[in-house]
C-alpha cells in the first residue's frame, strides 16, 4: 500500500501541479493583485471633532469582524517565480500520496482485483468524496473572500467528507434496501444543515474571476482524481503480481 500511495502519488501531485499552472495559479495572481491592492489603500477616518485621519487599510483591518474577515496570508511566502512552483509540487505531491494512501487502503479492505480501470472509479468516487461534496457548501475562494471561522468550516469539511465516503460505500456495496435508503440521508443531510457562512458576504475578485476559479479548480481535481485513481489501481495490481 505504501509502495503504490508512493508511486501514485508522485505521478499525479506533479500532474496537479502542471494543471494548476496552466488553469489556476493564474486566476490567483489576479485575485492577490487585487488583495494587496485594497490592502495598501488608504482608509479616510472622521471623528466627532471633524478632524480627518488617514491610515493604510491593513491597520484598519484589525477592527474586522473573525466572522466577516476575508482570508489573509501571513508570515512567509515563497517567492513567486520557481521558489513558488517548487513549493506548490511539494504541497501537491505530499497531499498526493495522504489521498493515495487512503485509496490503496480502500482497494485492499475491499479484496478484489484492481486495474488501472477500477482504478478510475475509486478515483471518481474520492472526487465526489473530497471536491464535489465538500464545494457545494463550500466552493472554492480566491484570496480577498470573506469567509466564516475556519475551525467551523474544517468541521463541516470533514463531517461531510465522511458522510459522502459512507453513503458511497452503502450505495455500492450494500444490498438491501434500507442500506440505500440511508446512503441517500447520508448524501443529504450535511447540505440540509448546511456550510457555515460569513455574516456578509463580500469579495475583492470580481463574479467572473471567482466563476472562472471555481471552474479551473473543479477541472484540476477532476484530473487529479482520475490520475491518482487510475494510477493507484495500475501500481496496485502491480505490486500484488509480484
Amino acid at each position: 500500500m505504501v509502495r503504490t500511495a508512493a508511486a501514485a502519488g508522485l505521478l499525479a501531485g506533479l500532474l496537479l501541479t502542471g494543471v494548476q499552472h496552466l488553469q489556476v495559479t493564474g486566476i490567483i495572481a489576479q485575485a492577490e493583485v487585487l488583495e494587496s491592492s485594497a490592502q495598501a489603500a488608504p482608509v479616510v477616518h472622521t471623528h466627532a471633532d471633524g478632524e480627518r485621519h488617514t491610515h493604510e487599510a491593513e491597520h484598519a483591518s484589525a477592527h474586522d469582524s473573525d466572522h466577516e474577515a476575508p482570508h489573509e496570508h501571513g508570515g512567509w511566502q515563497p517567492e513567486d517565480g520557481a521558489e513558488r512552483t517548487f513549493y506548490t509540487a511539494l504541497a501537491d505531491v505530499s497531499m498526493a500520496v495522504g489521498y493515495g494512501l487512503l485509496l490503496a487502503a480502500a482497494m485492499g479492505l475491499r479484496g478484489r482485483p484492481v486495474d488501472w480501470r477500477s482504478g478510475l472509479l475509486w478515483g471518481a468516487a474520492g472526487y465526489a468524496v473530497f471536491f464535489l461534496a465538500p464545494s457545494i457548501g463550500l466552493p472554492p475562494e480566491l484570496p480577498g473572500t470573506a469567509a466564516a471561522p475556519l475551525a467551523a468550516r474544517q468541521g463541516w469539511w470533514i463531517a461531510t467528507a465522511m458522510s459522502t465516503a459512507t453513503a458511497l460505500a452503502m450505495l455500492a456495496f450494500g444490498r438491501h434496501w434500507a442500506l440505500k435508503l440511508a446512503a441517500v440521508a447520508l448524501l443529504v443531510v450535511p447540505h440540509l444543515v448546511g456550510a457555515p457562512q460569513p455574516l456578509v458576504h463580500a469579495s475583492l475578485a470580481p463574479e467572473p474571476l471567482q466563476r472562472s476559479f471555481v471552474y479551473a479548480t473543479a477541472l484540476a481535481n477532476g484530473v487529479f482524481w482520475l490520475a491518482l485513481g487510475g494510477l493507484s489501481g495500475f501500481f496496485h495490481k502491480r505490486f500484488s503480481d509480484r
